[in-house]
Formats: structure tokens, sequence, C-alpha cells
């Protein structure tokens, strides 16, 4: 299995998602290809001083440089993992074929709470949109509605954005994600 993760810059939230999975997921003997990348990454940044120190206090190291989200990333995963809702929305936006393996990390790790059915009607609804889009078509205004009533009703799944903060920020942020992380290697393992 290939899964990229994907955040705004990658150089704080995947990065760490990225190198924690790939810890996690050996240490589970789950065999796996993990990579991430940004929405709007700087090709070739650095991940943030802090997410580094994050990092390599979980004994997780390796230069991670930012590479940004591109069609050959998104045809390599399996399963793209954003770390918000806004990401996944920029990447169905860029990448609509990509809808059915495309989740925000926690969506994708609870998928316990009874809103499944919800979240593929609005995938396939905002994958739509941006194929009408970008064909130069509308959405009508019954599907613009229905997605705006889907969009109200789901849960936040957001992970929080540490960029520019403290070292503190960084742990919490490294929490969230390891929390969502634990959860993930239970469903792939139950998942065979």
């Amino acid at each position: 299995m290939r899964i990229l993760f994907v955040c705004t810059g990658n150089t704080c939230r995947s990065p760490m998602a990225e190198g924690m999975f790939r810890q996690m997921a050996g240490e589970a003997g789950i065999p796996v290809e993990v990579k991430s990348a940004g929405v709007a990454a700087i090709p070739g940044s650095a991940i943030s001083k802090h997410a580094e120190a994050v990092l390599l206090s979980r004994q997780i190291s390796g230069r991670m440089t930012s590479t940004p989200l591109n069609n050959e990333l998104a045809e390599w995963a399996d399963l793209i993992l954003t770390l918000t809702q806004g990401h996944k929305r920029q990447v169905l936006y860029a990448f609509p074929e990509a809808a059915s393996k495309t989740f925000v990390l926690k969506e994708y790790a609870d998928d316990e709470d009874g809103t499944q059915g919800s979240r593929q009607e609005l995938d396939a609804l905002l994958a739509e949109k941006a194929l009408q889009t970008a064909l130069g078509g509308q959405v009508t205004d019954e599907d613009r509605r229905r997605i705006m009533q889907l969009q109200r009703q789901m849960p936040v799944y957001d992970i929080s954005d540490p960029f520019g903060g403290s070292r503190a920020d960084y742990e919490e942020t490294a929490a969230e994600i390891h929390e969502a992380l634990v959860r993930l290697i239970r469903k792939l393992k139950a998942e065979g």
C-alpha cells in the first residue's frame, strides 16, 4: 500500500505524519510506502526546525524536504490522507479522479461516526463540481444546496496547524497526529 499525507507547505504536519506513520507501520509489521506533499509547497524547502526536533525526539530521522502535490504523486498513492478538510477540498479540486481515495486523516481513521454515506455523497458532489468547473460547466443549484447542507453536517476533522508556533505547539500537533495514526494502524491491521 502507498500512502500520501498532504498538508499546506509540507514543512510541519504532513512530514510529521509521514515520519511517525513510517515508524509505526514498521513496528506493526504493515508493509507500506509513505510520502508527503503540500498543496502550496515550495520544492526543496526544509521542514520546520520544531517539526524536525519533534521527529528526532521520537527517534525518527532522515532529511525531509517539501514536495508540492502533483499529478504523479496523486496517481502513485493508493490512499491520500490530508490533515484538514480544506486540504482535502484542494486535492479534490485539483485531482477529482482521486476522490475515491482521498480522505482527511481523522475522517478515515475514525470512520465510526455514522457519516460515511454522507461523506461519500459530499465527496462525489465536490468532485463533480470540480470537474464541471474545469470543463466550463455549471453545478446545479440543487447540488450546490446539497453540498452546503452536507458540509454543515460533517464533524470537523482538522489537525491544528503549528506553523509559526512554539515547540510546545508542535508537540501538541504531533500528539494529535499520533492519536489519529494509532487508529489508522488499528484500521489497517483489521482490514489485513
